[in-house]
This record gives structure tokens, sequence and C-alpha cells, in this order.
């Protein structure tokens, strides 16, 4: 089973940046469909994110032109940087790696919270 852990949230003003990262404890990265979803309470998680292993990106409306996904396959990292945040990005905020179907395939981490709030 495969551990995914994430990092790099925290509390945030309107309109800065941040930068997730998502570590695994093998070279999965290069070979599945990855994605970063958020969750708020009381919602479901949905998925905001993905990059494929040829390197196709997806991107929620909600995140497009903000968030950038990208992948270190030599480091086996993932990450999520975005910037322009806003208050409704404020969420917990998880990486998995994904079918072709975009079902989560891994148990669900810990996730990282981020806060944007002044």
């Amino acid at each position: 089973q495969v551990q995914l852990v994430e990092s790099g949230g925290g509390l945030v003003q309107p309109g800065g940046s941040l930068r997730l990262s998502c570590a695994a404890s093998g070279s999965i990265f290069s070979i599945y469909r990855t994605g970063w979803s958020r969750q708020v309470p009381g919602k479901q998680r949905e998925l905001i994110a993905r990059i494929t292993p040829g390197g196709s990106t997806y991107y929620a409306d909600a995140v497009k032109g903000r968030f950038t996904i990208s992948r270190d396959n030599a480091k086996d990292m993932v990450y999520l940087q975005m910037d322009s945040l806003k208050p409704e990005d404020t969420a917990a905020y998880y990486c998995n790696i994904y079918d072709i179907y975009e079902r989560a395939l891994s148990s669900w981490g810990q996730g990282t919270q981020v806060t944007v709030s002044s």
C-alpha cells in the first residue's frame, strides 16, 4: 500500500502563494496519474488538479490559471503551486494517484490545511 504525505499548507493572506508537496513511499508518480484534491467540512472532496505520466494536466475551473501542478520524478515528489489565493481556497488538500477514470487508488493521507484569510 502506497503511503502519501502532504505538506506545505498554512495560513496565507488573500492574494498570497503557497506550494504544497506530496511525497510517496515508492516511485509511483512517473507511472500513475497524480492529482490534488481538496475538501472543506460538510462537502465532498473535489479533484482540482491532475497530471498524467506524459505530463498532461487538468485543472478545475475554480483554480485554472492560479494553480500549477508539477512533478519531479527524480525526487518522487508532486507539487501544487498555488498563487493568487482566495478565501474560498481554504480547505484541506490531499494528493493521490488515480486510474484513467480518475478514481483514487490509494488510501488518503492526513492532508495539509490551507487557510486563506486576512
